[in-house]
This record gives structure tokens, C-alpha cells and sequence, in this order.
């Protein structure tokens, strides 16, 4: 007997009349009781605004201007403000993409919890509090009595995550909408959310409307796949039926993008361009009032070596040190022990020749270009800026190589008049890789430099690095926690836990033949996707997670 559904998305358009601009067409989908729905596609699909008319959150100048939405056979349209209320909560519920933002940083995190409870729960403050202190425990987070007292900023991205994930969950919804609710988290921590998010759904029988870019967390939990494309449903059905055999053409190309292992490369005998031995970084944390200052150690006694046109990938989960280890290997961090040098010169001296020389032939790519891009700045300035420091290179040339630079990343010479704010996020991260380019250095270093973006704009990204590096021969760090890029760029890969190196090879030893625990548990955090002969894909696990797990202990 088939499932009446819980949620019905009847022909939905949404929209900005003001504008005549349409964000959704004609979109149908439903969702049954206890079901895992996964909504796929790239930045500007309409997904995450799919998700938002259906709690009633949609942006001011949003409208639902044609169909319907309807929750246990009721119509929205049918709802006023107050009705609207009264189902937030434990009719719908949903889950951010980035909980620092969502969370309001003037109040504790209690009582942030308590506020659903107290305008939907119906019990007193004791109760409330037993069962904050109760749904914090299950989401794996101890010491709860302290934690409630604690701000958001106080937390890490993982914990605060998992914060929402309880303050959702505490009203036991019928429905959750998870929008991209692992972005930028790393593998065994993304695998951890997620296994706690699928157990407490299937406790309490929730559906999930779960909205994402990464393909394989989406077919790991999701039981039906949706593909939108510019605001239209191109593709919906069965998980195993839209993987291995995609009938759209969206589809195919969302599949394809998904990165894949390039050829290995000779290795590289060469003398080494940037040499780290004994490296130690460590900073202090004030203490309060009552309390001393304390030391964290974030780099320990790292010695690695990155030789002439090898791109060599570091791995590790949040606060296993390698943004730090590539900020002190940029000299943006000063470091407390062992030896930075550049072509056997040692860089210890911030106002030596040999410091001076590095500066001009090393430059970093950040994780987020619009912050690291100045606003006020427009593209063609920004470029120019790197320009500044070669007195060599008249001022005259200066217009002829922004061009080359633009279009080395595949961009229009025309985007020089525009400003950050103008450009999609791909676009932003192409001019901050061609700003880190258009001087020709020996060395870059690409911090994250692809995690934020949806998978074909990483996809052409990622091509459009390896194209450069082949191109120049620059030596690159890629800082990363995503292994499926690590597969397609690097040369060499150095795995990193509680700042230290646990473990560095050449790619394929450590892909295929992992020898130490932490990096096998990474491996095994989350599945890969594989090409099948129909062309479509099928869900695989690098190493059985239950491997790890044995190994671990």
C-alpha cells in the first residue's frame, strides 16, 4: 500500500512579480512519512528557495505565484500568518546551511533551544531543560549543563552543526528541510553528522527534504534522487534509477563533473623548491578573569618537502593544523621551531634577501574569494595589485598581462570593470587565481581553494588548475579535506592529525594502500561514486568502513 504523502509540491512557481523574474517553474515533488528526499543541483537551481516556500521562509520579495504546497492536505495558501507558526516547529522544521549565521550570537545557546520548546511544547522549565539536556547527549554533545550557558563563536563548525541539529529535532518534526547541512565540514566529521541525523530521523519518523551539491552524501542517504537546473525539475526518481541510468541531459553532466583520478605523474627527483623540517607553530589563548593563559600547539614537528611543478595535496579533519601549516609556509604565521626554506634558503629572517626573493615567487589562493578580494577594488585593479612588487615590469604592461591572466582562467577581458560583488562564485575564485598567477610564481598554495563550490564549477576549476600548473610548472600545496579532489590534482599527498604528519606518499599508496589508522578512517568517512558501463554511477566505499573501524582500535 503506497504512503499518502506528507508533503506535496503541486506545480509551484516562485517568483519576484515586482521584477518578472522566475526562480522556480512549474516544480512537483512529494515527500512521504520517514522518507529521505535529496534535491541536487548547482548554485542558483532554485533549490534552496524550493525549501524555503515550503516553511514559509522565502526571501521578502519571494511569491508563490502559481500551485500549490500542501502539508498533510492542507494548502498553504488556506494558512494565515498564525497557523503558519503553529507548524514550524514540529510540523516543519529545518536546518541551515551555515549554523554561524543562523544563530543568534547575542544569546546563549539554552536559550536558543528553549525557544521552541517554549512557544510549542507546552511544559514547564524543568521539563524543557531535561530535555535540551537530553536531545544535546544524543547529538554527542557532553557536558551539556556548560554548554548551554556557551555562545555559538564558542564552538567549532562540527558542534555547532550538531546544535542545530538539536534544536530542529527537539520539536520531533514530521518534516525536516536540511539545506547543504555538511558544507565545508570534513569527511569523518560530515559522516558523523550525518549518521546521527539519518538515526534520529528514523527514530522519530521524520522525512527529510535533504538539499545538497555533493552527489555521494546524497546517495548514500537519500531513498529519491530530484535534479533541478535554472529553477526547473529536470529529473526526479529513485536513487539507484537516477544514478545508474540518467536520462537528462543536466543529469549526465552533474554526473560527469564529479572529479576523477588523473594519470600518476614520474616522481620528481629533483632538489626541493620548498624544504620544512622540525616545523612547530603554536599560540596562545588569553585566559579570563579567573584563568591562565594556555598554549596550543598547532603544528608539531612537521618536515616535508615540495619539489619544482609537484602538487602535493594536505589532508586531515578540522583542527588537525594544515591552514596553519600552509599560513606559516606562506609567511602569514610566524612559527616558533624548525627551518622554512626556499631553494636552500632559509626564510627564519623576515627582513632578508632571501624572505624578499620568496615573497615574489610564492602566493596563496584562499578558501573564500569574496573575502579575500577587496570590495572596493575592481577585478582589473585587483589583478594589477600582484603586479606592484616586480619594479621590473613597467607600469605600461601591466593592462596586457591582466588580459593574459583573465584569460588564462577562461574569463572576459571585459570583467576588468567589474566589482567582486558582480561575479558568481566561480568567477570570483577564477580572478583569484589568475591574481595569484599573472606574475608567474614557482610556488602557490590553494587553501580550500574548491570547497565551497557546487560541483561542475568545481569541476572546471579543478581542470582549470591543473591546466595552469602543467602550463607554468608552478609548485602547488593544496590544502583540502575533500580526498576525490585529492585524486584528480595531486602528486603526493601528507595526512595530518592534532598537528602532526601521520602519514605522506605518492597519491595512489595513499588512496589504495592507507598504512596508518587516521588515515584509513578518513578514507572510509564517506563513499565514492564510480562510473558503471551504462554510463551513470553506483555508490562504493574506498575502504569498508568497518576495516577502519577495527584498525582504529
Amino acid at each position: 500500500m503506497t504512503k499518502a504523502p506528507l508533503l506535496e509540491i503541486a506545480n509551484v512557481t516562485l517568483g519576484v512579480p515586482a521584477l518578472h523574474v522566475t526562480i522556480v517553474r512549474n516544480a512537483s515533488l512529494h515527500v512521504a512519512p520517514g522518507e529521505v528526499v535529496g534535491i541536487v543541483g548547482e548554485s542558483g537551481s532554485g533549490k534552496t528557495m524550493l525549501g524555503r516556500a515550503v516553511i514559509g521562509l522565502s526571501p521578502q520579495p519571494v511569491r508563490l505565484i502559481d500551485g500549490d504546497i500542501r502539508f498533510r492536505g492542507r494548502a498553504f495558501r488556506d494558512m494565515n500568518a498564525e497557523e503558519m507558526r503553529a507548524i514550524r516547529g514540529p510540523g516543519v522544521s529545518m536546518i541551515f546551511q551555515e549554523p554561524m549565521t543562523s544563530l543568534n550570537p547575542s544569546m546563549s545557546v539554552g536559550r536558543q533551544m528553549e525557544e521552541g520548546l517554549a512557544l510549542h511544547g507546552g511544559i514547564d522549565a524543568a521539563e524543557r531543560r531535561r530535555r535540551i539536556l537530553a536531545m544535546l547527549e544524543r547529538v554527542g554533545i557532553g557536558d551539556g549543563a556548560r554548554m548551554l550557558k556557551a555562545f555559538p563563536h564558542e564552538f567549532s563548525g562540527g558542534m555547532r552543526q550538531r546544535i542545530m541539529i538539536a534544536s530542529a529535532m527537539l520539536l520531533r518534526p514530521a518534516l525536516l528541510i536540511a539545506d547543504e547541512p555538511t558544507t565545508a565540514l570534513d569527511a569523518v566529521v560530515q559522516r558523523d553528522i550525518m549518521d546521527m541525523l539519518a538515526e534520529l530521523t528514523r527514530e522519530y519518523r521524520t522525512a527529510v527534504m535533504l538539499i545538497s551539491h555533493d552527489l555521494s552524501m546524497v546517495a548514500r542517504y537519500a531513498d529519491r534522487i530530484v535534479v533541478m537546473q535554472h529553477g526547473d525539475i529536470v529529473e526526479a526518481g529513485d536513487k539507484e534509477v537516477v544514478l545508474s541510468a540518467p536520462k537528462h541531459d543536466y543529469t549526465r553532466k552533474l554526473l560527469s563533473s564529479l572529479p576523477a583520478r588523473a594519470p600518476s605523474r614520474p616522481e620528481i627527483g629533483d632538489d626541493p623548491l620548498i624544504s620544512v623540517e622540525k616545523l612547530g607553530v603554536s599560540f596562545v589563548r588569553r585566559g579570563g578573569l579567573f584563568s591562565r593563559d594556555t598554549v596550543k600547539n598547532a603544528v608539531r614537528n612537521v618536515s616535508m618537502d615540495i619539489r619544482p611543478g609537484e602538487v602535493v595535496a594536505v589532508v586531515g579533519g578540522s583542527g588537525s593544523g594544515k591552514t596553519t601549516l600552509a599560513r606559516a609556509i606562506a609567511g602569514l604565521t610566524d612559527y616558533q621551531a624548525g627551518t622554512i626554506r626556499f631553494c636552500g634558503l632559509d626564510l627564519s629572517d623576515p627582513k632578508g634577501e632571501a624572505r624578499a626573493r620568496y615573497r615574489k615567487q610564492c602566493h596563496m589562493v584562499f578558501q573564500d574569494p569574496f573575502s579575500s578580494l577587496d570590495p572596493r577594488m575592481k577585478v582589473g585593479a585587483l589583478i594589477a595589485e600582484s603586479l606592484r612588487i616586480l619594479p621590473q615590469i613597467p607600469k605600461s604592461d601591466h593592462a596586457r598581462l591582466v588580459t593574459e591572466a583573465l584569460l588564462d582562467v577562461s574569463l572576459d577581458p571585459k570583467l576588468v570593470e567589474r566589482y567582486p560583488h558582480q561575479l558568481s562564485g566561480g568567477q570570483r575564485q577564477r580572478v583569484a587565481i589568475a591574481r595569484a598567477l599573472v606574475r608567474r610564481p614557482s610556488f602557490v598554495i590553494a587553501d580550500e581553494a574548491v570547497s565551497a563550490l557546487d560541483v561542475t564549477v568545481r569541476a572546471q576549476v579543478l581542470s582549470l588548475l591543473a591546466d595552469l600548473q602543467r602550463k607554468y610548472g608552478f609548485a602547488c600545496l593544496f590544502i583540502t579535506h575533500d580526498f576525490a579532489v585529492v585524486e584528480q590534482i595531486a602528486d603526493r599527498v601528507v595526512v595530518m592529525q592534532d598537528g602532526m604528519i601521520v602519514e605522506q606518499g605518492t597519491r595512489d599508496a595513499i588512496l589504495d594502500t592507507p598504512q596508518h589508522p587516521y588515515t584509513l578512517k578518513l578514507l572510509s568517512a564517506i563513499p565514492m561514486l564510480e562510473p558503471t558501463e551504462t554510463g551513470g554511477l553506483r555508490l562504493k566505499w574506498r575502504h569498508a568502513p568497518e576495516t577502519a573501524a577495527v584498525l582504529q582500535s
